[in-house]
């Protein structure tokens, strides 16, 4: 038996109504009708069961019977910082940071960026974000945040224990821990890397330089890949 679709909502109480995009997915896209049980979710990290009491043309009422807290949220909050990418490079980059457990994600611009951003391109990532955290059954959908240069991407990860700073041309460079512990932060380049001028402001602020092996990644590749190291060393893989 299939498990109950998913909604995210604002608020829960006894009753809930589904409106705007969550309520024409539900209705227009997956086809459900009274009676059927959903999961309703708010960010809390608790999930809701709830079941449609009633549905008009523009929205739908929900009884709300109980709720628990998910187990698939992570226990660490995880930070991917990286270049914002060509196309929708981005997007895919967002999808597998939220299947792998992030709590925040942020794109920067910085000196050898090619790409430009806006209001409209968060709110693609946004959808993008939260479509992926419905489809690993995440109970939240990680922040997401657009700095317009790359030192406002990192004093945004200053509280971090952990501040992993991935760059392709370290000729003494050491690969990511094998074990971690605490908040952590993580941080790759666009296509065209990083210069070595930011990288010692990295330096300067507490990162510490990786690297990803001998071959060269593309930036996309590498954000995965770190991720998922990172996720292994603090035990969410366990």
């Amino acid at each position: 038996m299939a498990a109950p679709k998913r909604f995210f909502v604002e608020h829960i109480s006894e009753e809930v109504t589904l409106t705007g995009e969550e309520f024409r997915h539900a209705s227009q896209v997956l086809r459900l009708k009274v009676g059927d049980e959903v999961t309703l979710l708010d960010g809390s990290g608790y999930e809701y069961s709830a079941v449609i009491a009633s549905a008009q043309k523009r929205e739908m009422l929900l009884s709300v019977r109980e709720g628990h807290l998910s187990s698939r949220e992570p226990k660490t909050n995880v930070t991917l910082l990286f270049g914002a990418l060509k196309g929708d490079k981005s997007e895919l980059v967002v999808q597998k940071a939220v299947e792998l457990g992030v709590a925040k994600i942020g794109l920067f611009l910085s000196r050898f960026s090619s790409v430009s951003f806006g209001e409209n391109k968060l709110e693609r990532l946004n959808r993008v974000a939260k479509e992926a955290a419905k489809q690993c059954l995440r109970a939240r959908v990680p922040e997401i945040a657009l700095y317009n240069d790359l030192p406002s991407a990192l004093a945004s990860a200053q509280t971090a224990q952990n501040k992993l700073f991935a760059c392709e041309f370290l000729e003494s460079g050491s690969p990511p821990p094998l074990t971690l512990s605490g908040e952590t932060a993580l941080v790759i380049g666009s296509e065209g890397g990083f210069s070595r001028e930011e990288y010692e402001e990295a330096l300067a602020l507490g990162f510490q330089g990786v690297t990803l092996g001998s071959r060269i990644l593309r930036a996309e590749t590498a954000s995965i890949a770190l991720l998922s190291v990172a996720m292994r060393a603090l035990g969410e893989w366990a």
